[in-house]
């Protein structure tokens, strides 16, 4: 904030109006004190000057009205000549008596004497004699100063007009005594500007001190610093705009406070969040991005501000218009390379002003590539349970359907379309009870009835148990270690898993076929291998073998009776041992599945 000069402040404001506001009060009070002065004083003048003309009327009245003979010694010039004489007139004055035939009869200026028995022809005086009625007026000489002019008429006994009496009476001097009141009233004045404008410097500062420092503090609070108050110096209208600033102060200070820890609250959470979060203005600029975006994205955040949504989220190939982007909720974003897939959804919503106008977009992305692909295999596994329930289901419906037209009583044909029909029927129990152990495993209802046990004597007992039932054509190979490896275990379900594995190589082993066990004793672990010599596996199918109804030869698994979860629920089973299993294989060679299981003494963590 800039600093505000002096000629631009509110002190200078307030001098100025205080000076302009005592000019206003001077002019009016000086004008007014002026016009009075000048009207009482030239009131007064005419007054005075009518008086002694009234008073002079009635002398001269009595000089007009007089009998005069032949005999008298004196004329009527004379008599007018002595009353002026004797009355005395301000010998400023000039006054003239002026016979009804507009001869000066008398004047009291001696300089003016030799105009006596002349006519006079001022216009005033004429009015006067012709009219009868007293003329007054105003005029200025031939030095421009200002003359009253009197013309009174003077009355014989019979009330005809007998003369008249003129006086031009100078009052400049009233206006010289104006002058000089007037330029004391101007230097009174001058003094009492000066004298206002030192108080109005007081006064402003006294007023503006307070505001300044209100100001002061308002710039130190917009820096985010609400430690400090403002003074109060008194109770007027300033003492309690000084308080209530303060209580402002207070306030903002909570609400930034709260601010601050709601902003901290929302960084936090943000950069928390394992989805990706990102905000644009209108035009949809990046304003914002966590660092889950970033990652999804792999991108830095900070320099990502000010790109576009659509650059960012690589929508420019898809003509991807900006504003259509929150009505279309959510979409997949394809970021899948030639090695890795990698699938990102990304749901749009905007930010509105109180008039309902979009002033940004938020985007939250989440990675969806395991969603996806579990999508993927739960749409597999019931297509694969529909396939392999289906084809002994369409088997046995062809033989019931033979054996229903009239084959039932055919001795030779019947018994095998049954043998087929119940070994179907047999497959289908097999998968459904697979599929439900499965899904015990999945929804962790399955209990591992746990005990410690010899494997080495396990793995014997399930040897011979294969053993007691082997084909002629299969050869059994023991490579165990003489000794008790104790194993934290559930036996039943070993027992399934080494069944399901040795049931495996039977199937896939050749004529004449051996089939090698094997237990190498680890730090902390066995590990156990069953090996065959059968057609063996592509190696990019290993990792697969253990997907549910994955099978490398689909046709002979039928064939076999196989159900194609064999090895899934191994997996499932093997892992809740808190071990491994994996396969080895090379085609045309035999296929090797090994598994490992932990050693009494290394750190489990509970079985459920």
């Amino acid at each position: 904030m800039h600093k505000v000069g002096f000629f631009r402040s509110i002190q200078l404001k307030l001098i100025i109006i205080y000076i302009l506001l005592l000019l206003v009060a001077i002019q009016v009070i000086g004008s007014y004190f002026s016009s009075s002065l000048e009207r009482e004083l030239t009131t007064s003048f005419k007054s005075s000057i009518n008086d002694n003309i009234n008073v002079l009327g009635h002398y001269l009245e009595g000089a007009f009205t007089k009998e005069r003979t032949d005999d008298d010694e004196t004329t009527l010039g004379e008599d007018l000549q002595g009353i002026i004489r004797d009355i005395d007139t301000n010998s400023n004055w000039k006054l003239f008596v002026v016979d009804n035939q507009s001869r000066i009869q008398a004047t009291n200026n001696n300089s003016e004497k030799s105009k006596v028995g002349k006519k006079m022809t001022f216009e005033i005086v004429q009015k006067a004699l012709l009219f009868g009625n007293e003329q007054t007026a105003d005029k200025k000489d031939n030095n421009n100063n200002r003359v009253y002019l009197v013309a009174k008429p003077l009355f014989d006994d019979e009330g005809s007009v007998a003369g008249v009496i003129y006086v031009e009476a100078p009052f400049e001097d009233i206006y010289n005594q104006l002058e000089e009141i007037n330029q004391i009233f101007l230097n009174g004045s001058f003094w009492a500007i000066l004298i206002t404008a030192i108080l109005g410097v007081l006064v402003a500062r006294a007023i503006t001190k307070p505001i300044m420092e209100m100001r002061r503090q308002a710039q130190i609070m917009g820096k985010g610093d609400f430690t400090q108050k403002v003074n109060v110096y008194g109770t007027d209208e300033i003492g309690q705009l000084a308080i209530a600033f303060n209580d402002l102060n207070a306030q903002l200070k909570h609400s930034y406070a709260k601010t601050e820890e709601e902003t901290r609250k929302l960084n936090s959470v943000l950069e928390n969040m394992s989805d990706g979060v990102i905000a644009t203005d209108e035009t949809g600029a990046v304003t914002l991005m966590n660092e889950a975006a970033g990652f999804l994205l792999s991108v830095n955040p900070e320099e990502s501000y000010g790109e576009f949504i659509i650059d960012v989220l690589k929508l420019d190939e898809k003509n991807v218009d900006l504003s259509e982007l929150p009505d279309s909720g959510s979409m997949i974003i394809d970021f899948s390379d030639d090695q890795e897939i990698f699938l990102i959804r990304a749901n749009f919503s905007t930010v509105t002003d109180d008039n309902d106008e979009i002033t940004g977009f938020i985007t939250v992305i989440s990675d969806v590539t395991e969603q996806e692909n579990l999508e993927r295999e739960r749409r597999e596994f019931v297509s694969n349970v529909s396939h392999e329930l289906r084809t002994p289901l369409t088997t046995m419906k062809s033989y019931l359907e033979a054996l229903i037209d009239g084959e039932w009583q055919n001795e030779e044909i019947a018994p095998k379309f049954l043998e087929v029909t119940q070994n179907e029927t047999d497959r289908m129990i097999r998968m459904v009870n697979d599929l439900l152990q499965l899904s015990k495993i999945d929804n962790k209802e399955h209990q591992l009835q746990m005990e410690k046990a010899d494997f080495v004597s396990l793995f014997h007992h399930i040897i011979d148990r294969f053993e007691m039932n082997m084909p002629e054509h299969i050869e059994f190979v023991r490579e165990l270690p003489n000794e008790r490896l104790y194993v934290w275990m559930d036996k039943d379900k070993l027992i399934q898993v080494m069944d399901n594995i040795i049931t495996n190589a039977i199937k896939y082993s050749p004529e004449g076929g051996t089939i090698t066990f094997k237990l190498l004793k680890q730090r902390h672990q066995i590990i156990v291998s069953i090996a065959d010599q059968g057609m063996g596996i592509a190696y990019d199918k290993l990792e697969k073998i253990f997907e549910r109804f994955y099978r490398v030869d689909k046709a002979r698994t039928r064939k076999l009776g196989g159900t194609g979860l064999g090895l899934a629920i191994s997996k499932e089973l093997v892992e809740a041992h808190h071990g491994r299993i994996w396969a080895k294989s090379k085609e045309g060679k035999g296929t090797t599945i090994l598994f490992t299981l932990p050693l009494m003494g290394k750190k489990r963590r509970g079985s459920k």
